[in-house]
């Protein structure tokens, strides 16, 4: 038995789908401008079925009809009653570097023609024009403008290609130094499992195999307990600090001593590679107090900075970080740009008393007054490809404007550099 094919009917699964017709192509818009009734006409009739034809009878109109729309090619009579041509193109062209011009005029002049294509008139023709002059003028400025738009719009997605990939190696450089910090984690709870652990395996040395208990026995176990029950609690201490700080906002998470994070950006730097020979002393508070900031950010701009301080010589020199609190806000007056000096964010700043000023500063050569204006721009970096990738710094400044707080550099050739954070901050519940 022979079956019939089955019929495609519209709207039946079995028809293929019908794919939407592109969207239709813009027509190009001409401003034609001419205080002469029978060229502007002319010139309408030859254009009208090619593109959106605007007419202009002056300059002021033809500057209105390039606010209110986007024109791709404009021409232009230059000898006009009233606002020559000339000046014309030099306001169409300020309303929109992009329109292309076509100046067109029956009283040539070598001034004239210097005049229009110093101020980027594509092109020159002359009345009376016959009709394929005309034609050409204006398809090649379309085209122009066309090539133009195309550039325009390419170089635009290109810089937000780069923006996106700066971003993202930023983003990787900071999840790479929040990975250290993490790793501290395992550091610091490593040492008080490892204590308990060698305790447990004493008691069960002392205690495992005995039938009774004696009286020193019992003392043994208590003290025993007693230190492992500091360990766990140390523990348990160190686990809430770092869960705090993975909660993104600092004003909802529990507050966490500055000499606390002091101590944890110690164990990251005695450790840290770059610290090598240099010398490196933490001055922390003598009376403690919280920031309005989320500790692991705050933990990799100092870490960061005292990294920087490293790599600032290859030889030995000393890198320190001091804390202090400030009772008052800063006098911003006092900050002043300069060769030597640099303040960032004081239109972001929450400036209000009580401050936290955290200064890292290093006995270092100092920062040539042509590098200083430099040194946050990402990927910038006077440092070997081994040493920098040119992103610590701009990392500092995302985390400080984000923060709302302040940044100043201060800079002494062949004496050193002093970063000082100023943050936010809150007094400790007594």
């Amino acid at each position: 038995m022979i079956m019939s094919a089955p019929v495609e009917r519209e709207g039946s699964p079995l028809a293929p789908a019908q794919a939407s017709p592109p969207a239709p192509r813009r027509k190009g818009t001409l401003l034609i401008v001419d205080d002469e009734e029978g060229p502007r006409l002319s010139l309408k009739l030859i254009f009208k079925d090619d593109y959106e034809v605007l007419l202009a009878e002056d300059g002021p109109s033809a500057i209105q009809l390039a606010q209110e729309h986007r024109i791709d090619v404009a021409i232009l009579d230059i000898r006009m009653a009233g606002m020559s041509g000339i000046e014309v193109l030099e306001r169409l062209k300020y309303v929109d570097p992009g329109i292309e011009v076509v100046m067109m005029t029956a009283f040539e002049t070598t001034d004239t023609i210097r005049q229009a294509m110093r101020l980027r008139a594509c092109d020159y023709i002359n009345k009376p024009f016959d009709l394929a002059t005309v034609r050409a003028a204006v398809a090649n400025a379309m085209q122009r403008r066309t090539l133009e738009g195309e550039f325009h719009n390419n170089a635009e997605r290109l810089q937000e290609l780069l923006n996106e990939l700066q971003n993202q190696k930023i983003e990787e450089q900071m999840a790479q130094t929040r990975g250290e910090i993490y790793a501290s984690i395992i550091h610091d709870i490593n040492g008080p499992l490892t204590v308990i652990s060698g305790f447990v395996q004493l008691m069960n040395q002392r205690i495992g195999n005995a039938s009774r208990l004696e009286v020193e026995d019992l003392e043994f176990i208590k003290d025993r307990l007693k230190t492992i029950t500091r360990q766990v609690t140390n523990c348990i201490e160190i686990s809430r600090r770092y869960l705090s700080f993975l909660r993104r906002r600092a004003d909802d998470a529990p507050r966490v001593g500055v000499n606390q994070l002091l101590t944890d950006l110690h164990h990251l730097v005695r450790v840290h590679p770059s610290k090598q020979q240099n010398e490196f002393v933490i001055r922390p508070l003598l009376q403690d107090i919280a920031v309005r900031m989320n500790g692991t950010d705050l933990i990799q701009v100092l870490l960061n900075l005292a990294v920087n301080g490293f790599q600032c010589s290859a030889q030995p020199h000393l890198v320190e970080i001091e804390a202090a609190v400030l009772a008052a806000a800063l006098d911003l007056r006092t900050f002043k740009d300069g060769p030597q000096e640099r303040f960032l964010n004081v239109e972001n700043f929450a400036n209000t008393a009580p401050l936290l000023k955290l200064s890292v500063r290093d006995t270092g050569p100092g920062i040539p007054p042509e590098v200083l204006p430099r040194i946050f721009q990402p990927y910038f970096t006077t440092k070997s490809g081994r040493q920098g990738t040119g992103l610590g710094l701009n990392i500092v400044q995302r985390l400080v404007r984000e923060a709302q707080a302040a940044l100043h550099v201060r800079t002494d050739p062949g004496q050193g550099t002093c970063f000082t954070v100023y943050l936010p901050a809150v007094y400790l519940p007594d």
